[in-house]
């Protein structure tokens, strides 16, 4: 549970390199996936048990947060591996466990680990909120609630004072950014029953980002559909009416995209931190949202719309495949070497040129995702160059410091590819 009275902003973690960018950028919590019971377990690469210590050190040092996500259909098999998972995620000293199976919540509040409730459960009312409150002390709602309806449960857990496990008021939690399904709060079987690889064991095959055509089996008679992709809705958007959310009641706000890259989870994370913090102190406007937009679309998405969330009947449908984002990094080179005296980072050309006055970004383990405009470099040792190729060494100075491990891309828009 947290002690501050903001809105949370819950940030996705599919590796190290997105963990930092999400705690470079503001982020108050970090959810992420260990091993294959979770449900991105083949959607990014999740961590190992033996970096929890080291997930733990990273956001503790920064005052964050940190969600174990448990939160697939377990079975009788499962079982040993749910046990060792927890009592690694309580020995790291981890904040929660997110989870559905009873089996997970079950042992969590055995060894003592907080639990969340997952959005796989589908809460949609109070009576639903006052049972789960027997073991959890944060619950995602149901992702086709109405703000009308969310408010309605948050207004009610205040006035009968529904309080968890530690004592404190439940906290509700919604999805506020990225990827939406098409099947009720996830729950989908599409993968399942076309490649016997089941979505709520993390395995989607996302069937529902295909093209696909009505055909009548009778006649063969073919049906012309408006939109092809009419079973991928666009992305979920919510940042032009979070003050909304946050007048719900609603405490904690979560970013999907366990599976997406570390500039994603930057930029989604930092224009998120901005707008709560407006709201917080009153500047939050439209001019702003505008603004945060642009950010947005600049990094991937399918096109956004508000979800059920303002009333809207039926889903926004994506009208083409992938992502729609505006801007794209292209892969230059490896770090080489740092000099911490100077700030200089020496990085090895090793694709596409690189010219002075190009977006870099710069992503590594440790580093996160870092942009910046490269104003001058060094080629070969020599000076003032203009542009760099393939197989040279470059160096320039940075504001941060700079890995081996790091990878250097250029930032393009999308419409010069």
């Amino acid at each position: 549970m947290k002690t501050s009275g903001k809105i949370e902003l819950m940030s996705p973690a599919g590796d190290f390199a997105s963990m930092q960018a999400a705690i470079d950028n503001g982020a108050d919590s970090v959810y992420f996936g260990v091993e294959q019971l979770n449900m991105r377990a083949r959607a990014s690469m999740n961590f190992t048990l033996d970096d929890l210590p080291e997930i733990s050190r990273r956001c503790s040092e920064k005052g964050v947060r940190t969600y174990l996500t448990l939160n697939t259909i377990i079975y009788d098999h499962d079982l040993s591996l749910i046990k060792t998972l927890l009592d690694k995620a309580k020995a790291a000293n981890l904040t929660a466990v997110i989870a559905m199976d009873q089996a997970v919540i079950s042992y969590a509040r055995q060894i003592g680990i907080e639990v969340h409730i997952s959005t796989q459960i589908n809460i949609t009312n109070i009576e639903t909120v006052k049972f789960y409150a027997l073991f959890a002390d944060t619950m995602v709602m149901s992702r086709e609630l109405s703000m009308r309806q969310i408010k309605k449960i948050c207004d009610q857990i205040l006035k009968e004072q529904v309080k968890g496990p530690s004592g404190n008021l439940v906290e509700v939690e919604i999805f506020g950014h990225g990827a939406l399904c098409m099947a009720v709060s996830g729950k989908c079987y599409l993968s399942l029953h076309s490649a016997n690889s089941s979505a709520n064991r993390g395995a989607c095959k996302q069937n529902c980002r295909k093209k696909y055509t009505v055909i009548d089996q009778e006649t063969g008679f073919e049906i012309e559909l408006d939109n092809e992709y009419m079973m991928s809705p666009k992305d979920l958007c919510t940042i032009s009416f979070l003050d909304q959310i946050v007048d719900a009641g609603v405490k904690v706000l979560k970013i999907e995209g366990r599976g997406r890259a570390p500039e994603y989870v930057a930029t989604v994370t930092k224009c998120y931190r901005e707008a709560i913090d407006c709201i917080e102190d009153g500047t939050y406007d439209q001019e702003k949202v505008a603004e945060w937009m642009k950010q947005l679309e600049t990094v991937y998405n399918r096109g956004f719309w508000g979800g059920y969330y303002l009333g809207q009947k039926l889903g926004e449908w994506s009208s083409e495949n992938g992502s729609a984002a505006t801007q794209k990094k292209i892969y230059i080179g490896k770090g080489r070497h740092f000099y911490p005296k100077s700030n200089i980072a020496e990085f090895l050309i090793e694709a596409y040129d690189l010219n002075v006055g190009d977006r870099v970004l710069i992503q590594g383990p440790t580093t996160g995702s870092q942009k910046m405009i490269l104003e001058s470099m060094q080629i070969n040792e020599k000076p003032d160059a203009e542009k760099a190729t393939k197989s040279d060494l470059v160096t320039f100075r940075t504001d941060f410091k700079v890995r081996s491990s790091d990878k250097l891309y250029k930032i393009v828009s999308t419409e010069s590819i």
